[in-house]
């Protein structure tokens, strides 16, 4: 057998594939495209034009264009959306998997998602995709899938088997057998290769493990993503309030979750407002920036302003002026490097993790050695390499000590603050604790200096 290989697209294979679909060359785009990876033929059609990229899906297997369509860029998928056809677009989410199919209808206005409904002839698979769109977007309810196995436990192994078969049909990946009563709730779990040694008379309720975990259709997604990470879990069963069997999600939809509230968590780290992608408009792009950089120019100005109060001070010792940058740059990376561990370990939420209490006194602890060991380093380069007087080395070297705890504390508090009240806490590790503390290293720096050196 041949290894697999990646598929690598080249500027020039894409300029021959935009020529064929000019000169409506179909037999060269479907073979250049045959044995190619569905995730790949995504990634080629997001870099087409819109009609370009409906020409080709047109081309293609209806199921490979359905599978085709749950990979494209979510602004590539909503132009494809708005071009295609009411009937076409029923047609390929009756083949897809009914999350899937759930996430493509999210994407139309009520009136819209009426229409396509209505075209869609495979009445269990439109059931199950309604009974989805019931469950926020973010819950276990709203990204579980409702393909998948279960047996009753009262069946044997050669009805078991059967069974399998018949509803394998409709489940593209098989990690688990789920075990159910007459009620439909469930009781476990029992894995193929159990049910391939067992005798064929037995019965599934002598062998099933009743050691399952299973999630709420409430639950978070984040909380998901957590707990089939810490156990190592390939799919995991969504139980509705009476513990009745609906769904499971399996470990792509997780990656899909996890990359999600990364993205997310990076743009508010960056101090990005909003949900945005390098294809959106430069209109949408700069609204998202916009609002944090603001915040940052205001604080700029406000530092610029409490610098003005201190103008006789710095008349006086100039030299103060050489070391507000040093002072600014301490304060924001030791505010940056506490608030990202802090947000870490939250979204860790392990249940062996710190307290509060107990992260904000070890937080301390280490603010106050950094603060120590950086004072005296700026002591001696001040005094011994810069040559100024003992006095104002000291002056510089406990402000930045002032800083740096400050500093640490802001970054420690901030997000715990903003995690309690249920905001993303990771806004506190961008702009807004740079620019916090540096107005407060600001403050303490020449607050420091008024004291020492009687300005």
């Amino acid at each position: 057998m041949e290894p697999i290989t990646k598929f690598e697209l080249s500027k020039e294979y894409l300029e021959l594939l935009q020529t064929g679909i000019a000169e409506e060359n179909t037999a060269y785009i479907t073979d250049s495209l045959e044995g190619v990876n569905v995730a790949d033929i995504a990634a080629i059609l997001d870099q087409l034009q819109t009609n370009e990229s409906l020409y080709v899906l047109r081309l293609l297997d209806f199921q490979l264009a359905a599978d085709i369509l749950i990979e494209l860029y979510d602004n590539t998928l909503q132009k494809v959306l708005q071009e295609l056809e009411t009937k076409e677009i029923a047609t390929w989410i009756a083949l897809m998997d009914s999350d899937d199919g759930a996430d493509i209808l999210s994407y139309f206005s009520e009136k819209d998602r009426e229409e396509v409904i209505a075209e869609i002839e495979d009445r269990i698979k439109l059931e199950q995709i309604l009974e989805l769109l019931r469950y926020e977007e973010d819950t276990a309810g709203g990204i579980m899938a409702k393909e998948f196995i279960r047996a009753n436990k009262n069946w044997t192994i050669v009805q078991t088997i059967n069974e399998i078969r018949r509803q394998a049909e409709n489940v593209e990946k098989i990690y688990s057998i789920y075990v159910v009563n007459n009620r439909q709730q469930l009781l476990g779990r029992v894995s193929l290769k159990k049910l391939i040694l067992t005798a064929a008379e037995t019965k599934i309720e002598d062998i099933f493990d009743e050691n399952i975990i299973s999630v709420p259709v409430y639950m978070d997604q984040e909380e998901v993503a957590t707990l089939m990470r810490k156990y190592d879990l390939e799919s995991v069963p969504v139980v509705n309030a009476k513990n009745k069997l609906v769904g499971r999600i399996t470990v792509d939809d997780i990656l899909d979750v996890v990359q999600e509230e990364a993205e997310e968590d990076i743009q508010a780290m960056t101090g990005v407002s909003a949900d945005i992608e390098e294809s959106d408009s430069v209109f949408t792009i700069s609204k998202a920036r916009l609002p944090w950089l603001l915040i940052g120019v205001i604080g700029g100005l406000m530092g610029a302003k409490l610098i003005g109060f201190f103008e006789g001070g710095l008349a006086k010792y100039l030299a103060l002026a050489s070391f507000i940058p040093l002072v600014a740059a301490t304060g924001g990376n030791v505010g940056i490097q506490a608030s990202s561990l802090i947000v870490q370990s939250l979204a860790s939420k392990s249940a062996f993790d710190d307290t509060p209490w107990q992260r904000f006194w070890k937080g301390s602890l280490v603010a106050l050695l950094n603060g120590v060991v950086l004072g005296v380093f700026v002591f001696l380069v001040v005094v011994f390499l810069y040559g100024f007087e003992p006095l104002f080395g000291i002056t510089v070297g406990v402000a930045l000590f002032c800083v740096v705890l400050l500093s640490s504390f802001m970054g420690t508090v901030t997000p715990l603050v903003l995690n309690h009240f249920g905001i993303n806490p990771a806004i506190a590790s961008g702009p807004f604790i740079t620019t916090t503390n540096d107005l407060l290293g600001l403050a303490v720096y020449f607050g420091v200096a008024m004291l020492l050196l009687k300005l």
